[in-house]
């Protein structure tokens, strides 16, 4: 059920797959990001086991398309486990075409605590929004039945920060069908996201 749940993330159905963006050329190396909140700072570090997927969050981040939007979503699973997911929410003029999916079965990466990984709704249709894990769920990772979700990177620091967002206040009324009680009221502000410095 919970993995039906974040197939179906999209605030908008997806009606057709669209066509894949070209591949844009994989990371050399891990990447940190710092994500700049209304809620305190979060860094991230991308993963070069997952390029194609890397690559895709790096270029949000280079062309600024993350700026001013928001973590909106908080999903609480119980046991302090949970899903923060944010990004563009769709907007049109945010979105870049999606990407290629690349299951952890490919890449070895696993939704466990403070993981960083590709919303979507069927596999191959990710653009612009990601979430991060609270605790570990391996349920997210691709099984022969199912393709999961894509990890690309992890958080480095600021998973208390990441924590407060899941536990912050939701909209009773907020979200359509699974996805009411979940949203983030008020959203948390993505201020900014730029490449950081890798020790």
């Amino acid at each position: 059920m919970i993995r039906r749940a974040l197939l179906a993330f999209c605030l908008t159905a997806v009606l057709s797959a669209p066509a894949f963006a070209q591949d844009a050329p994989p990371p050399p190396a891990a990447v940190r990001v710092m994500l700049e909140t209304s809620a305190g700072p979060i860094l991230v570090e991308t993963d070069p086991r997952a390029p194609v997927t890397a690559a895709n969050f790096l270029r949000y981040v280079d062309e600024g398309r993350f700026d001013g939007t928001d973590f909106y979503r908080g999903m609480e699973l119980g046991g302090g486990t949970g899903v923060v997911q944010g990004g563009t929410g769709n907007a049109p003029d945010r979105i870049l075409p999606p990407i290629a999916h690349e299951p952890t079965s490919q890449t070895g990466l696993r939704h466990v605590d403070a993981a960083l990984s590709m919303a979507r709704f069927d596999p191959g249709t990710a653009d612009g929004d990601f979430f991060i894990i609270v605790g570990n769920l391996p349920g997210f990772d691709a099984r022969t039945d199912d393709p999961g979700f894509a990890v690309f990177g992890r958080v480095i620091e600021g998973m208390d920060v990441v924590r407060a967002i899941l536990a912050a206040p939701k909209s009773p009324t907020e979200g359509e069908g699974f996805m009411r009680g979940q949203m983030l009221d008020p959203r948390v502000r993505i201020i900014s996201a730029r490449r950081a410095p890798v020790p």
